[in-house]
């Protein structure tokens, strides 16, 4: 074979016959053609903003294939018309639109057929509006625009220029290219729909449910607007209205108590009692005496025959506080009235049935202590059916402040007095604190600032000692410079910490140091908890 039966083989850099050149070509595209759909169909499935991901996209397309101007353009809401969506090649948003039948874009959105226009100088429907082409260019470029379709309907294009002289491939396999690539923004645009529809309906759930829990548990009694409370406020109205058992988890003070309240005044028990019992102040003989009742003469001074609280909450709910600390002779009694719904008084051997819906809640880690063997498994999958995690307040900084201007009228009230703000030194020293005792330690220090205050405002030297900041304690005595540097490290600590609402990698970035000596700082300083 002679050179002239030859052509130069630019991905080989050799010459080859014209055969053997056309097929590593055919190859060559074809594996960039599979790489660009894989990476396409990657960025589709990332989760991101749309418009983002289909700048990407589009990219690839101009890239990995040697397209230029990819374009998506979309049915613009209500109207009969297109605008452009995205296009890498446009440096800002244009205004142009393409009515129905117009150029070439409005024929495809007319017809839903795609079109290939080997040259678009030859093109005389061409109108060239979105990316304004020279002459030059415009007689070096072929064309491809294919339909984009939801349910048989087109809702938008996607297009590009084939440079004629790039090794791109064949028109019509490049058309096919795009055809795939424009199913798949579709499919992604189906997806989101119907991610926004579902959130749409979960959000019209939520305020559906919350209004079931009624005004008794609204305003004024349950008080938080913050993500996780909100959360967990929800959880609330989901399970309130049916009759399944509940545990409500969470530290001591969070309001467990509150939340079973909320959980029985949004049921269908409502009107009737709600009977509370806080297992961790009785021993195992009284417990027993006031769940399940006793018979007269049942042990020393039993002079009469007495109803239990399981008894009590016929019709209504039992709450039990605090259940992890049941001895293991109690789980099991409590075990048999969950499952069977029968227990005996003390002394009895006459079984009685209960229809009492039973919420429970603890402080405790009850999976640890299932592990550890102090408490039944049985027991925990029977009270776990919907549990309801109560957050620490030092996880809801933004209610901190509505809570205890809540807390202010409830007590301003009671004593008479007429208060109307916090200062801002105390704000800032109760935002800073991590209240350990969650709700009802920030309650009882409202109360004892409102006992001391004998004007209009709180002021933070109103509030207990625990809550005091290094610079009221500075005016009482001098300060040595060991000291005073850690009241300085404090106060940019804090500050850092409730700017960026407690968030340690977050406060370690605006101080400019790690996470790691951040949260060290701020513990030994007591602005965390060890």
């Amino acid at each position: 074979m002679n050179a002239q039966s030859q052509h130069y083989c630019p991905q080989q850099n050799t010459y080859l016959d014209e055969t053997t050149c056309q097929r590593w070509e055919d190859r060559q595209f074809k594996a960039k053609r599979l790489l660009a759909l894989e990476r396409a169909a990657r960025h589709l499935s990332s989760g991101g903003k749309r418009a983002d991901i289909l700048q990407q996209v589009l990219l690839e397309l101009e890239s990995t294939i040697g397209l230029r101007r990819c374009t998506v353009m979309v049915v613009s809401g209500g109207e009969d018309t297109l605008f452009v969506e995205t296009s890498p090649a446009l440096p800002s948003p244009t205004s142009v639109r393409y009515r129905r039948g117009q150029g070439i874009s409005g024929k495809v959105f007319a017809s839903g057929e795609p079109v290939i226009v080997p040259r678009l100088s030859d093109e005389p429907s061409f109108l060239n509006m979105v990316h304004h082409r020279s002459d030059r260019e415009i007689a070096q470029l072929a064309f491809i625009c294919v339909p984009i379709f939801e349910v048989q309907t087109v809702v938008g294009t996607l297009s590009a220029d084939v440079p004629l002289a790039s090794g791109t491939g064949d028109l019509a396999e490049l058309a096919s290219l795009l055809a795939i690539v424009a199913t798949m923004i579709a499919h992604d645009t189906q997806l989101r729909r119907d991610a926004q529809a579902e959130q749409q309906a979960l959000q019209a759930e939520n305020i559906r449910l919350r209004q079931r829990l009624g005004e008794r548990v609204g305003p004024g009694h349950i008080i938080g607007h913050s993500r996780s409370f909100q959360e967990a406020l929800l959880r609330i109205a989901q399970v309130a209205a049916s009759e399944s058992t509940v545990l409500i988890l969470g530290e001591s003070g969070t309001g467990k108590e509150l939340a079973a309240e909320a959980i029985h005044s949004g049921s269908p028990r409502s009107s009737g009692p709600l009977i509370r019992v806080h297992c961790a102040a009785l021993n195992d003989n009284l417990l027993e005496s006031e769940l399940f009742g006793h018979e007269k003469g049942a042990f020393t001074g039993a002079h009469a025959t007495r109803k239990g609280r399981i008894e009590e909450a016929a019709g209504g709910t039992l709450f039990l506080d605090e259940i992890g600390e049941f001895s293991s002779a109690m789980q099991t009694k409590l075990l048999r009235v969950l499952q069977q719904k029968q227990f005996e008084r003390v002394g009895s051997s006459h079984t009685l049935q209960t229809d009492a819906r039973i919420i429970c809640a603890t402080n405790r880690d009850l999976q640890a202590m299932v592990d550890a063997g102090t408490f039944r498994l049985d027991l925990y999958y029977r009270i776990n059916v919907f549990p309801v995690h109560l957050p620490p307040l030092r996880e809801r900084v933004s209610d901190i402040i509505p809570l205890a201007e809540y807390f202010i009228k409830k007590f301003a009230s009671r004593v008479g007095k007429q208060i109307t703000r916090l200062s801002t030194p105390a704000i800032n020293a109760m935002l800073a604190y991590h209240w350990p005792g969650n709700v009802r330690e920030l309650e009882n220090c409202i109360e004892h600032a409102v006992v001391l205050t004998s004007d209009e405002v709180i002021h933070q030297y109103h509030l207990p000692p625990s809550l005091q900041m290094p610079e009221a304690e500075a005016q009482s005595q001098p300060l040595s410079l060991e000291a005073r540097v850690a009241a300085l490290e404090r106060d940019l600590i804090s500050d850092a910490l409730k700017r960026e609402d407690g968030n340690i990698a977050a406060a370690a970035r605006l101080l400019g140091t790690t996470p790691r000596i951040t949260r060290y700082k701020a513990r030994s300083l007591g602005l965390l908890e060890s």
